[in-house]
């Protein structure tokens, strides 16, 4: 059996994810572990199916054009969106490969029919380069998502909350592919050395302006370098970065890290703490308590007690109090499309009502287990405000015991400071602000 190559794996990929509703980075995983395939060729796929999920509903309308009401098999429907994206997005694929190959891949996997009606409709598009700039007739909402494919829904939400020009901001950045970032850790060098050295290997980076920690890199794979195997950084995102910042722990302090799966959030509170004092960290599946332990050790950290609980459950394990408490709440995710693309056509209006209502809970529960005078943060990855702002201006609405804490600014860096709202202890993030994720933080501090 011929091997396959970069644009059949890709198709695979995208069959599944569509058959078998299944999230493609963990379908573009098992692929590529099976594949014998060089670097440059696993970028390709990896590219690929991205890229194709990420543009899908703009790639449907352009195909509208030109296979109109007839009945697509869904696997070459998806080969002509994997083509298209090819053709349009990919300068450095030339066109004609682009169609070549769709035209074999076709002629393997279906018969000439298949095979011609591909060939047709991509050399159509190839003619008609107009198609591209072509925009439904319908209302802004409809115009909006197919120009930057969106769900409906999503940017009816966006345009009532944020307006039309920050919608179409934060659609643009969630159609950018994301940049790589790491954490240096501070028990073992600092930002300054870690960049000099990764400079001395011929690594493109420079400081981060979100974090003291941070540190961004052009292109490559940070966990493959030396310094991360070594434990002298983390792979992690900007914006996630300033929890630990919001969150604000002292070495020997006692802290809960609720929700704390993979550990990136977790091993930063113990950097901060000079790995002194104690961490619990939670989280609700076991196989994720190995990720943790695995972090901490590759960081040479011990002051963390990996647990595994349902969160709910928490206040009933005589865990005692806590003078810090991170409840990293689980989310949507609509602040992480670009790196999770699968996301904005997975969700509904109804999981945002959903989650919200789990997420109340949760906070509700922890707050029980947090010390007089000391600090809650809730933070997440989505950008919905009935996930975020509502849910902690709720919470403090029913719990007078709790105030929003609005000395927050003072531990973030000026740079994101005037992202605060006007309470100045809730921080929300919108993915175009810095080129990162979107994310929320809010601090709460129980009263004496």
């Amino acid at each position: 059996m011929a091997k396959k190559g970069a644009r059949d794996l890709a198709l695979d990929v995208l069959n599944r994810v569509e058959e078998q509703k299944s999230y493609s980075n963990l379908e573009l995983r098992h692929v590529l572990d099976k594949a014998d395939l060089s670097a440059a060729d696993a970028g390709l796929v990896t590219e690929l199916v991205y890229g194709t999920i990420q543009h899908k509903l703009t790639l449907d309308f352009v195909l509208s054009h030109f296979v109109g009401g007839k009945k697509i098999q869904s696997w070459v429907r998806n080969l002509l969106r994997l083509s298209l994206y090819q053709i349009h997005y990919l300068d450095r694929i030339p066109e004609r490969a682009a169609v070549h190959e769709a035209v074999e891949i076709a002629k393997r996997r279906g018969h000439q029919g298949i095979s011609s009606m591909v060939n047709g409709v991509l050399r159509n598009v190839l003619r008609n380069p107009d198609v591209w700039e072509r925009q439904p007739k319908g209302d802004a909402v409809e115009q909006l998502a197919v120009a930057y494919s969106h769900p409906q829904w999503l940017v009816r939400q966006w345009l009532k909350e944020y307006g039309e020009e920050t919608t179409r901001e934060i659609c643009e950045a969630n159609n950018r592919a994301p940049h790589s970032s790491v954490r240096v850790n501070r028990l073992k060098t600092t930002r300054e050395q870690l960049i000099a050295s990764l400079k001395e290997e011929g690594h493109v980076v420079q400081p981060s302006p979100l974090s003291p920690d941070g540190i961004l890199l052009a292109g490559g794979n940070a966990a493959g370098t030396s310094w991360f195997k070594k434990g002298y950084c983390t792979v992690q995102d900007e914006s996630s970065m300033l929890v630990a910042s919001a969150v604000s722990p002292k070495p020997g302090m006692r802290v809960l890290d609720a929700c704390a799966a993979p550990g990136g959030k977790t091993t930063h509170l113990a950097e901060r703490m000079e790995n002194r004092g104690e961490i619990v960290a939670n989280d609700v599946h076991p196989h994720k308590r190995e990720l943790i332990v695995h972090a901490a050790k590759r960081l040479g950290l011990d002051i963390i007690e990996p647990i595994v609980s349902d969160a709910l459950d928490l206040p009933q394990k005589g865990l005692g109090q806590f003078d810090r408490i991170l409840l990293d709440a689980p989310c949507t995710g609509f602040g992480v499309i670009r790196r999770k693309p699968d996301l904005k056509w997975n969700k509904t209006a109804d999981d945002v009502k959903a989650i919200a209502q789990l997420q109340y809970q949760l906070l509700v529960q922890m707050s029980s287990m947090l010390a007089p005078d000391s600090l809650l943060v809730y933070s997440t990855c989505t950008i919905e405000p009935a996930e975020n702002q509502e849910i902690v201006q709720r919470f403090v609405a029913e719990h007078p015991e709790f105030v929003l804490d609005d000395t927050l600014g003072d531990d973030l860096p000026l740079v994101v400071r005037e992202k605060l709202d006007e309470t100045g202890a809730c921080l929300q993030i919108l993915p175009h602000h810095f080129d990162s994720d979107g994310f929320f933080i809010a601090r709460l501090r129980r009263k004496k």
